[in-house]
């Protein structure tokens, strides 16, 4: 997400490029596997009567967890009700962007990422 637009499952860049080097940008996008951070992945839940929701916590406490789906939704659950919450540690980001992306491309959203970051709108 940048200003507002854009996914909704990962953190807003807006200001990314203004607190982050093009080095740290780059290997932010190519080793997301290796970026420190607790529970970046998706979490599967199983509620007593079998239904199974997957998603990322945005928010948890010593009794519920709300996840939000990948299609957006919110389901606030009770963690007495749930038969099972496993936490993946894989993060949600794919990792092989250094394949998939040419250097010119990374290039790119690099400079792109660093160029909103210095503007403030």
């Amino acid at each position: 997400m940048v200003r507002g637009a854009g996914g909704f499952l990962g953190p807003d860049l807006s200001d990314y490029g203004a607190i982050h080097s093009a080095d740290d940008i780059r290997n932010a996008i190519v080793s997301a596997d290796k970026r420190p951070g607790f529970r970046k992945g998706l979490v599967k839940a199983k509620t007593e009567d079998g239904q199974q929701i997957s998603g990322l916590v945005r928010n948890e406490d010593n009794f519920s967890v709300q996840l939000q789906a990948l299609d957006g939704t919110f389901h606030l659950l009770d963690k007495s009700r749930l038969s099972e919450l496993t936490y993946d540690t894989a993060p949600v980001m794919p990792g092989d962007y250094a394949s998939k992306l040419s250097k010119s491309e990374l290039d790119q959203l690099v400079g792109y990422l660093l160029s909103i970051g210095d503007t403030k709108q």
